[in-house]
């Protein structure tokens, strides 16, 4: 049985992969179809939060969307959606969608219309 090394940054060097299994979850280590974990960032209560981070960016800023109730695919193809809405890059992290810069305002828009329960985190509006 071949086992894929974890080398991501911060990783803690365990296994990401394994030929008998496929993909592992990096916090309970079980198979990606008998994870028990939700994603990093989900809330339980249902609602999409989105707002604004630099941390880590060296002053940039970013709109994350966290609390989504999807995982995997539909996560990633959600992430993608909302970039293109966006005309910007971005990325998908532990269960949170980045999107480069400023979208706050566009991004709960397109949300609301897309039927979510949306809330703005981390500041006034327009801000």
């Amino acid at each position: 049985m071949a086992k894929k090394k974890n080398n991501r940054p911060g990783g803690d060097g365990g296994f990401s992969y394994s030929t008998q299994h496929g993909e592992l979850c990096g916090i309970c280590l079980q198979p990606m179809t008998k994870c028990v974990c939700l994603p990093v960032g989900t809330d339980s209560d249902g609602v999409v939060r989105v707002g604004r981070s630099t941390k880590g960016r060296k002053g940039a800023g970013v709109t994350i969307v966290m609390g989504v109730p999807l995982k995997g695919a539909e996560l990633k193809a959600l992430a993608k959606k909302l970039k293109q809405k966006c005309g910007s890059g971005g990325t998908l992290r532990d269960g949170i969608i980045e999107v480069q810069g400023e979208h706050q305002d566009k991004i709960v828009e397109i949300l609301e219309k897309w039927g979510w329960d949306v809330k703005r985190s981390g500041g006034l509006p327009g801000q």
